[in-house]
């Protein structure tokens, strides 16, 4: 790579990372592109992997996130651990950027679930009186495939909280990372508690 691109590149992940942080982006591939976009870095140039962006966010974080970064993650982890307690029936395990902590305002809370009838979720939902909305995902799983997952979607104060409900055959083949491809970091309740040691309530 040469020194211009080495240079464009160092500027792409910097813009992505504080795009995330300070704009409200959650998706890496399009925090990149928008970067690119105001960078006038041009289409033929390769843009950096998200291991790379997810530790500028990081990176970001510290330096300038302060206490009101700490209060979100917080927010959102402790808001993870009682939907968790909530939803205990179906096995939840917490991923995303709330357990690396390379959050930014747009993130939520993600929550994957076991479940081979996703009606039966809704019908916990329902029972507690927690309104919620419907969509789909699609995961690329560690076995190759591609999957359309149900998501359901609510608000916890002031934390966004998405549910992907997948079948019992994700606890052989576990859906990737968007940040490195390889099977999600996800944490149990109890994994979930020690990070949060003292915090955890």
């Amino acid at each position: 790579m040469s020194r211009r691109s080495q240079a464009a590149s160092v500027e792409l992940i910097e813009e992505a990372a504080r795009l995330i942080c300070d704009e409200g982006y959650a998706d890496y591939r399009v925090a990149k592109q928008k970067a690119a976009e105001r960078l006038g870095i041009s289409r033929g140039v390769a843009l950096s992997d998200n291991t790379r962006i997810e530790a500028a966010v990081l990176d970001r974080q510290k330096l300038f996130g302060g206490d009101t970064y700490r209060a979100q993650l917080l927010d959102m982890r402790r808001t993870a651990l009682r939907a968790m307690r909530l939803l205990s029936a179906f096995d939840p395990r917490l991923s995303g950027s709330s357990v690396s902590g390379a959050i930014g305002q747009g993130h939520r809370v993600q929550l994957h679930l076991i479940a081979d009838q996703p009606e039966t979720v809704e019908m916990l939902l329902h029972d507690r009186h927690i309104p919620f909305e419907q969509d789909e995902r699609r995961y690329r799983l560690a076995d190759g495939r591609e999957a359309q997952v149900p998501l359901l979607r609510f608000e916890a104060d002031r934390v966004g909280v998405d549910l992907a409900v997948f079948d019992a055959g994700s606890l052989r083949h576990p859906p990737l990372s968007q940040v490195d491809n390889k099977p999600a970091r996800r944490l149990t309740p109890e994994q979930l508690r020690a990070l949060l040691g003292p915090d955890a309530t």
